[in-house]
């Protein structure tokens, strides 16, 4: 696709030193044009002819004076956030959550579609684009507004190319959303796996903010991680790094979706949590479950079992504290791998903080090699919910502000 079809505020980012600016300006949320000179040793009138054009475009505005030594006060310069935005856009399993949002991923709309039956490649894309026209017209908001369209998706992605090489829970394969959401809109696309892209969420606007090595994890259907290594996004060499998942845990273990016994997400995924809990009941473990199932167990969930954990339910208090323990390993084992600053832990069963942080942390003060790693900070996802679809609008802030989050393997 060549960059002339492309409308939008990516027209405007055809050099480095206006990204470099427009980066500077945003780290610091207000500065002026000589403290811009001075950070990015660009010379003044260099700088001068840059914010010009950028003031031109309305991707920046003169905003207040600043203080001074001794004559004149000079004038600070601010992102216009509210002039430009983006299309966040989370792929999971079950739901499609949309977002539009300003350049500071403030949300303006957002919306939750669930998807009732099989999704094809092409009724897929079809959703996508009839629901951002959709979104458009309900806030009022031109195409030419619009810098670029953000997606998170489950499963295996080809960052490079910009499609789906497979999600299993949604069977798609070779999905050419990035080729066909460009064409269709004429603006630039970014894709990456929803893990990774809820890492750079977390790190832009989140629990990650100012860090520059973390892990975040995401606990629901599946288990997946994103890892942020010298402010990069590591993917590994064939794109399968964080896949953690597929970390081996106990050798008596459920099978896992992969075929192999006793991996994470057979133990702590929805599906390994709900199995574990139905064979304590078959054991003869006494639990409220049984009546809030009306008696059809089989139809038990992650949900009703925190909700009987806070009422106190005690298999369901020692389910999701053996899940805390399972998690507890592979952080550990995360830790002496990577070494992160901060581990960050989202998805739905983050929710279920009260009765899983305490036994993940156990777990890695008892084992864990040094002093400073059993002092690993282990804290919960601040976006939730949204740290996806948050993370597909900062993909396309990354591109835009900045090259940071290039991959490394």
């Amino acid at each position: 696709m060549k960059d002339e079809k492309i409308v939008g505020s990516f027209q405007l980012m055809k050099s480095l030193n206006k990204s470099l600016i427009l980066n500077t300006i945003r780290t610091h949320g207000s500065i002026s044009r000589s403290d811009i000179a001075k950070e990015t040793k660009l010379t003044p009138p260099t700088v001068t002819n840059i914010v010009n054009e950028l003031l031109e475009e309305g991707l920046v505005k003169e905003w207040q004076t600043g203080s001074s030594s001794g004559g004149r006060k000079p004038i600070l310069l601010k992102i216009n956030s509210s002039n430009f935005y983006v299309f966040g856009i989370d792929i999971s399993p079950r739901e499609i959550r949309f977002a539009i949002t300003d350049l500071n991923a403030q949300t303006l709309l957002y919306k939750t579609i669930t998807m009732k039956e099989e999704m094809t490649s092409s009724r897929l894309f079809q959703m996508i684009a009839k629901q951002l026209y959709i979104m458009m017209d309900e806030a009022c908001i031109e195409l030419k507004k619009f810098v670029g369209i953000g997606i998170g998706i489950h499963g295996r992605i080809d960052a490079d190319e910009g499609s789906s090489g497979f999600a299993p829970q949604l069977q798609h394969r070779n999905v050419p959303l990035k080729k066909e959401l460009e064409k269709e809109f004429r603006l630039p696309v970014k894709i990456e796996n929803d893990v990774r892209a809820m890492a750079i969420g977390e790190n832009w606007f989140g629990s990650g903010v100012g860090i520059s090595n973390l892990v975040c994890i995401k606990i629901s259907h599946g288990v997946g991680a994103g890892f942020i290594l010298n402010k990069k996004l590591f993917h590994g060499t064939n794109g399968l790094a964080g896949e953690i998942g597929h970390m081996f845990i106990e050798s008596s273990g459920l099978k896992c979706s992969c075929g192999n016994d006793g991996c994470l997400e057979a133990l702590v995924g929805s599906e390994g949590i709900k199995q574990r809990t139905l064979n304590k009941i078959s054991l003869g473990y006494k639990t409220k479950l049984i009546e809030r199932t009306n008696g059809m167990i089989e139809n038990v969930n992650g949900q009703l079992i925190y909700e009987a954990a806070l009422e106190g339910d005690l298999l369901a208090k020692d389910i999701l504290e053996e899940t805390g323990r399972y998690l507890g390993i592979a952080i550990m084992n995360i830790i002496h791998l990577f070494n992160p600053e901060r581990i960050i832990i989202g998805g739905g069963l983050a929710k279920a903080k009260n009765f899983i942080l305490t036994p993940i942390q156990e777990v890695v003060e008892q084992r864990a090699l040094t002093e400073q790693a059993k002092k690993t900070e282990i804290v919960l996802s601040k976006l939730g919910d949204q740290a996806t679809v948050i993370g597909a609008v900062a993909l396309v802030l990354n591109e835009m502000f900045s090259v940071q989050y290039e991959s490394v393997s």
